[in-house]
């Protein structure tokens, strides 16, 4: 039976701030962030954007186009969770009127947990044939104005419908898993910004890819240069650059060039909106799909990566007409859209975003008309409403 990822909806939040403009407020050399981090420019969420509402907005991107019915289980992967007991699940279950018999709940292992969840919904659906599952992946990326961490913000959400004879990937057998206790990056229930060794996390994703990668292609009896493109969780697209080197090392050149280029394609999204966490490494497919020239049956290698720490590598198969199921003029305009902050503004609306609302105070949203926004608090239960 062939089960993958038939639908693909990404969302973001309406503002952004430059690199070069931060770099130049911080006093660094623009190419620092730029080439040395590889990121353009860094969406900012304001308070009336959270992990919920990303998750509803990214999920109605395709959510006409298929039957609701069908859906059986929803699982809504975050590091951003918006209640200590409740699913933000369930939250997105009322907003998208789907029935109550569906299935749904919350995961988390840093930024593994959509893939978590995406290879919980394959298992579901090898099971009931008939159904389809919705799995989200929607964070929002803070380490703190001026901290180390700054220039790898982010927000944003993918979501992903999985079903039997997909439209867009099929995903294939097998896959390379391996995990440590360790302290590369965390977050404690006290904190609302996140703690991250950053040279040290860098050094343990490489050596995660590294074991994974080799273990897949063992296991699976390929070769580096039976992939037509290698992907990867980009924290800041720096770090995939420096596993697709390490994937490259001593290939023929044909291979060497065409996995370069299709992981520059992978990561343009990824460049300016920033780091989304648990939707980043589904955020490099959709880039991928989006800008790249692949040929349906092309095979695509997926690494996942969750601090702390949890790594598996898998991979995929595009299918026939899988480009009729892309919108990349829509993908571009909501990038496009997105409102440039100065560096003042992007502070004052980073730090304001921090701060719970009082009690009964009703948050108004300047997001465009047909999208969620969290719109407060009353009697401690969260709000959402639509524009």
């Amino acid at each position: 039976m062939k089960i993958g990822i038939d639908q693909i909806g990404f969302y973001t939040p309406n503002k952004y701030v430059d690199m070069v403009d931060l770099a130049h407020a911080r006093k660094q050399d623009p190419n620092k962030f730029l080439i040395g981090i590889g990121q353009e420019t860094m969406t900012i969420a304001d308070q009336t954007q959270d992990a919920v509402s990303m998750g509803i907005n990214s999920t109605l991107r395709y959510l006409d186009q298929i039957d609701k019915d069908k859906v059986g289980l929803l699982i809504f992967g975050t590091e951003s969770s918006v209640d200590q007991s409740k699913s933000a699940s369930l939250f997105v279950k009322t907003a998208l009127n789907l029935s109550p018999q569906v299935r749904t709940f919350e995961v988390k292992e840093a930024c593994f947990g959509l893939t978590a969840g995406l290879m919980m919904a394959r298992d579901y659906v090898y099971s009931h044939p008939d159904k389809t599952a919705i799995v989200i992946g929607s964070d929002i990326a803070r380490y703190g104005v001026n901290s180390g961490g700054e220039v790898t913000q982010g927000a944003g959400s993918i979501s992903i419908l999985v079903k039997k004879d997909p439209q867009i990937m099929e995903l294939n057998e097998g896959h390379s898993a391996y995990s440590e206790d360790i302290n590369d990056f965390w977050r404690p229930n006290n904190s609302k910004l996140a703690k991250v060794d950053g040279k040290y996390s860098t050094q343990v994703y490489l050596d995660f890819f590294t074991k994974t990668f080799n273990q897949y292609k063992k296991e699976q009896k390929l070769a580096t240069k039976n992939f037509d493109a290698l992907i990867y969780h980009l924290p800041f697209t720096k770090m995939g650059l420096k596993a697709n080197r390490l994937a490259v090392e001593g290939e023929d050149e044909e291979t060497t060039q065409r996995l370069q280029d299709n992981f520059e394609a992978s990561k343009k999204w990824s460049a300016k909106v920033g780091n989304i966490y648990t939707g980043s490494l589904y955020l490099s497919l959709l880039s991928l799909l989006e800008n790249a020239n692949l040929n349906p049956g092309a095979r695509i290698g997926l690494f996942s990566y969750g601090s702390g720490a949890m790594a598996e590598f898998f991979s995929g198969t595009l299918v026939e007409g899988y480009q009729n199921k892309l919108n990349k003029e829509a993908d571009q305009v909501l990038i496009d859209q997105r409102k440039k902050l100065s560096v003042a503004e992007y502070e004052e609306v980073f730090n304001n975003s921090l701060l719970d609302p009082e009690d009964s105070v009703t948050l108004k949203s300047d997001e465009v008309e047909g999208k969620w926004y969290f719109a407060g608090i009353k009697n401690d239960i969260r709000q959402y409403s639509v524009n």
